[in-house]
């Protein structure tokens, strides 16, 4: 515990007597666009271990908006492919979660003030449009259309612009009693 106090006191005391070394993140407007191994799992993964989940392709792009060092509002359009990997010894049932999905949204980022290295978390709302398959012991859903979905990010900002992300990026979709989401890494453009 007192590594931790004595850290957070280092962090308060570089921050105020070197503020302008600690930009976490670029002010103005840019373009960001990731990409990453896309991954769809039920909510009820730790009732049932055995629940199959699906994997795919994750791409998404934001027009951002810094309007701090440490704030931003992030408007995105993206899109998640996943589908179950077939293994009839381990699922006998054809249990299957899939998202073939068309996601919009908006989002909002806090990122510490941290130069090189800053840590960040997103959350948002939003809206997906596609097909979401959930069908597991319990749960037997097809959603087609469109469905509310919750964004959430947690990650890293590298790079001595902070203009580098390494982000775990989830969308919870209430309807479907799934969330999918990606391990993916991501540039920033600016266009300013």
């Amino acid at each position: 515990m007192t590594l931790t106090l004595r850290s957070i006191f280092i962090c308060f005391i570089f921050i105020s007597f070197f503020p302008y070394a600690t930009k976490a993140q670029n002010t103005g407007k840019f373009i960001y666009a990731s990409i990453g191994l896309g991954l769809t799992t039920s909510y009820y993964k730790e009732k049932n271990p055995e629940i199959i989940d699906g994997s795919g392709f994750y791409a998404q792009g934001e027009y951002v908006v810094g309007l701090t060092s440490w704030f931003s509002l992030r408007p995105y359009a993206g899109i998640i492919i996943t589908s179950t990997n077939e293994n009839l010894e381990k699922n006998p049932e054809n249990y299957k979660v899939t998202t073939k999905a068309f996601s919009l949204g908006g989002k909002v980022r806090i990122c510490a003030p941290i130069p090189w290295v800053a840590p960040f978390v997103e959350g948002g709302i939003g809206t997906s449009i596609g097909s979401f398959e959930t069908y597991i012991p319990d749960v037997n859903i097809k959603k087609n259309g469109m469905v509310f979905d919750i964004p959430f990010s947690f990650g890293l900002a590298l790079g001595p612009k902070n203009n580098i992300d390494v982000a775990f990026t989830y969308l919870f979709h209430p309807a479907a009693d799934q969330f999918s989401g990606a391990v993916a890494a991501g540039f920033s453009f600016p266009l300013d």
